[in-house]
This record gives C-alpha cells, structure tokens and sequence, in this order.
C-alpha cells in the first residue's frame, strides 16, 4: 500500500479502517494477529448448557400435545408443571447444566421470592419462541431476575432508594439506535442542542451526533492519559454551562478500559447536584470486569440511563442481548412533562394509538414504541429465546457468591497484558482502575521509555498516527484499531487484550519491539549517533526512560 494515501482513510470509523488494514496485514506470509475488534475468544459455558437443557425440557413439554399429530406440538401447560420438571431433572441427572437448572429454580423460588412454576413456564415459552414477548418491554420475571443481576453488578453495595424499569435490547447497539432517537423524538434533545461527551469514548457516539437526524453540537471532556484516563475537574466543570443537555459515557472507557475512580465519581455527583437537568447516559459494557464496580446509575440514579450488555463478559457478541435502565422516578419523564403544550400535543397524537394516556407513557415505555415506529409497539419486544438465556447468564452469576467467573475473566486478560509488556520490555504501568479488556498503547510514549525523549519525538515525524498502524500491520501483520478514532489525543493503537491467545500478545510485544529498533537504528544514523544508544552528549537518555515510566505509574 502506498504510505501517501493513508491520509485519505483518516475520516473511516476505527471498525471500518480495520478492514484496510486487515487487507494490508494479509499482504505477507506471517500468521496475522487481529487485536482490533474486542470479540472475546472466551464464553460461559454453564448458563449455555443450562439453557439448551431447558430447551430439552420445554421440547418435552411442547411434546405433551397434539401426540396423534407427526412433527407438531402445543404450548406448554402451566398446571404440574413444577413437579414435570423435578421429573425431568432426576431422569437427566450428571448431565452438564441440568444441576445448574435445578440450582436456578431453587434461587428463583427460594432466593428471590418468587413462583418456581411461573418461572419455569416462563422460560419455556420464551425458549421455545412460541409466543410474542408480553410484556414487549421485558418478560415479567425475565425482568425482575435480570434486575438483580444488573443491581449486584452496576449498583453493588451503594445505597440505592426506589425500583428501575428495563427494557431487553438487541444489545449496546440498539440501545445506542434507540436512545438517540427517542430522546429526540420526545424533544429531549434537539438539533442544534449540545451534548457532552466523556473522551475517549466509542467511536459511534461521537459519529451519531454529527448525522443529518439529529445535528447535535459536541462538547469535549477529556480524560487524559497523563491523568490515568480520569476526568479532571477542570474539565468537568464544562458540564456545568447550561447549554450542555446531556452527558454520555463509557464507564469503564473504551479504548483504556478504566473505571472511574471512586473520587472523579464524586465531583460528578457534585456536578449533578448544581446541574439537576442534567441527562447522563453512562456506558457499562466492561463494568463486569471489574472489582466493586459502581455505575453513575446508582451515584445519580434520577439522572441516569444506564445502558448494559452481556456480550462481552460472557463471550455473547452473537445473542445480541443487553438492557436499558432507567429509574421509576427520573428527569426524562419530568422533562417531557414540562414540555410546551404545543409539544405535548404532537407527543400526545404519536402515541394515542398505544394508550388513551399518552402523558401518562413513561420514557422507557415511549422507548419501546419508537423502537418500533410506535405503529409496530405491539410486535415490539427483544426475541424470547434471547431473554432466557439472558436469564441464565444472570442466575449463573447471581448463584455465583465465590465470583469464580468474573476471577477468571479477569485473569484471562490481566495474563494478557502481562505477556503484551513482558515482550514489549517496558514495565507494566500500574492502575487499580485498569480493568484491562481493551489497552491504548500510546506510540510516542513507548518509543520514549524504549530509547528516549528525544527518539519518541523524533518517531512521530516519522510516522502519523494511521500510517504507524498500517505499517505496523505491513511489517509485522499486527493489526490494532486507531486510538484517535476513539477520541484520543495521541498517537496510539488499541488492542483487545479479548480475542487472542497469550502468547499472541507476546508476539505483538515482539514485533513491536523488533519495529520499534529499526526505526531506533535509522534515528541513530540519520542523527550521526549509533553508539549503541547513547546519546549525542555520550550517556545514555535515561533520565526520560526513568520520567516516562513515572508517568505510568501516577
């Protein structure tokens, strides 16, 4: 590929600027080494066997009617049903997920409080997909199971007052696709309107706001690398001018993949309690990585949308499962209340054929109707067969009080990044905040502890930030996505410490060490060095390894 072009493909989305540099990668002969796209190459397997051995039970139950017909079957019966399954589980017993089923059904019943035989009728209908989701919005128990998991995970121990409503979605992405419309649509947010955005951050929210439909003005608050991708109080202070409608966020951030610190917590909590209309919409994907999580939903639950999906964490980017959040009490539905009655007349004609009330339509609700161009709400409903294993994945974490699971994910990519650095020859920088699914290698800093202050400037005239990835994936079949796309400053790549194996991030850790001495060699002959290191004033730069390494460590 021709190196002067590269500059053609700076407007790309990161996801889509892969794809070239995939193709540039796949050039040579060496094994090619995807580190863009976080697809984790781990999943939970309990809770998936539990699911298919439901499905075996409610096959079985499917079964009990229409026996005089080939090939056809009925709805599950509630009556007797419980005890049908207590049958089915002692006929099956040492089978893989059939003891986790039985452990489920006890916590549902004797845990949570609630019917085992609903809950086991409940997930049979939803498995076999016989029926449409009633509620559209998320199936009754369906709702309440995966709101505990949901509470133990995003609110933990925080004192939390009221209940939350959620509604099952086609995971992160649609409920990105849905919020933005909806809140548009209800004149929570208008063109024009000016959004804060927590840098970095995903790259389609910074992309959707710029789109013919909502022509949103973008407002920057960055957490910067030298700050250990925290927000800084001075930047944080930008959510306090009142032009700001909405704050939205990645918590833990994507690309660095760190949890806000419980003290910039703090601030925002602060911040909300001057700026009370203040929307937040927080993000928290790569929370579950985390020990002791704690979401802004449960530090500002009035103010908060909290968007979660399971995709990640359980190894399910394909089930396309994860939920809204809102609380029962909460700004939207009192801003659209507050609304012109000139509004509330147009709302109240989009959604009178839902509901002879619409002022009544809490947010979440009108969330689900738009979803659906309101016409369609009562098809609306995320695929039952989805929510139960939804279900599943959160009982298997519910039942889980030793936290085994989240100990081995958590050991899977901190192993990762550990042999990335170990290659790299760098000491691992140091973040209790870490939580390492993604890492933002930052070029210039590297090149910097590697050889220098004065080669890490030196690199970057050498190299701009897309052409470094894509000679990188040309010299070394590397590919890492764009940290700028992302919202960062710097020069950087990220890697998805998910989707490879260890020794992968090893060789990564090589051939960036191996690339980065080539380009060392040519610094040293293009400044008339090459005294094994050292430099013009004949010591070696050590000072700078020693600062660069510092600032890892703040």
């Amino acid at each position: 590929m021709d190196f002067g072009d590269v500059k053609k493909l700076g407007g790309l989305s990161p996801f889509e600027l892969k794809d070239a540099l995939i193709q540039v990668a796949r050039q040579s002969d060496r094994l090619m080494l995807n580190a863009g796209r976080g697809n984790p190459n781990f999943l939970a397997t309990t809770p998936r066997h539990g699911f298919f051995q439901f499905g075996l039970f409610a096959m079985t139950e499917a079964e009990r009617s229409y026996i005089y017909m080939a090939d056809v079957g009925g709805f599950p019966q509630r009556e007797g049903i419980e005890a049908r399954f207590e049958i089915f589980a002692k006929s099956r017993a040492g089978e893989p997920g059939v003891r986790f089923i039985e452990a489920a059904v006890s916590y549902v019943r004797d845990q949570l409080g609630l019917s085992a035989g609903d809950f086991i009728y409940e997930m049979c209908e939803a498995i076999l997909g016989c029926n449409y989701p009633v509620p559209d919005r998320m199936l009754r128990l369906s709702e309440i199971i995966v709101g505990q998991y949901i509470h133990k995970e995003m609110i933990n121990t925080h004192p939390f007052v009221g209940r939350f409503d959620m509604y099952a979605v086609e995971g992160g992405t649609a409920a990105m696709t849905y919020l933005f419309n909806s809140l548009r649509e209800n004149h929570l947010l208008s063109p024009g309107d000016t959004i804060a955005l927590g840098m970095p951050i995903f790259t389609p929210y910074i992309e959707i706001p710029h789109l013919n439909d909502y022509q949103l003005i973008e407002a920057l608050i960055d957490a910067p690398s030298e700050n250990n991708w925290q927000f800084t109080k001075k930047e944080l202070q930008k959510l306090l001018d009142p032009k700001v409608k909405a704050f939205f966020l990645c918590n833990p951030s994507n690309p660095p993949s760190v949890k806000i610190s419980d003290e910039v917590l703090g601030y925002i909590v602060d911040i909300v309690k001057q700026r009370p209309d203040l929307i937040i919409l927080t993000d928290d994907v790569y929370g579950t990585f985390a020990d002791n999580f704690t979401s802004l939903f449960a530090m500002c639950p009035q103010n908060t949308i909290l968007v979660y999906s399971f995709s990640k964490y359980f190894g399910a980017t394909g089930w396309r499962m994860g939920v809204v959040a809102t609380h029962e009490d909460n700004i939207l539905d009192r801003q659209i209340a507050a609304l012109p009655e000139a509004r509330l007349k147009e709302l109240d004609a989009r959604y009178s054929s839902i509901t002879t009330e619409p002022r009544q339509l809490k947010f979440i609700d009108r969330l689900v109707a738009d979803s659906r161009t309101v016409a369609l709400n009562h098809t609306a409903g995320l695929s039952t067969p989805v929510q139960a294993q939804m279900v599943m994945f959160s009982l298997f974490c519910l039942m889980d009080e030793g936290e085994t699971y989240k100990k081995s994910m958590k050991h899977i990519v901190s192993r990762r990044k550990e042999a990335l650095y170990r290659e790299l020859g760098l000491p691992l920088p140091p973040d209790p905040n870490s939580v390492s699914y993604y890492h933002l290698l930052d070029l210039q800093d590297i090149a910097t502890q590697m050889h220098g202050e004065r080669f890490g400037k030196w690199i970057l005239t050498k190299l701009q930030p897309n052409e470094a990835l894509f000679r990188i994936a040309a010299e070394t079949s590397i590919v890492l996505l764009p940290g700028r796309g992302f919202g960062g400053k710097h020069p950087s790549g990220r890697v998805s410490l998910a989707n490879l194996n260890e020794y992968d991030y090893a060789n990564i850790g090589r051939s960036l060490r191996k690339m980065a001495s080539e380009y060392f060699a040519m610094f040293e002959k293009e400044n008339g060095l090459g005294n094994g290191g050292k430099t013009a004033k004949g010591g070696v730069d050590k000072p700078a390894v020693r600062k660069a390494a510092k600032r890892g460590k703040k």
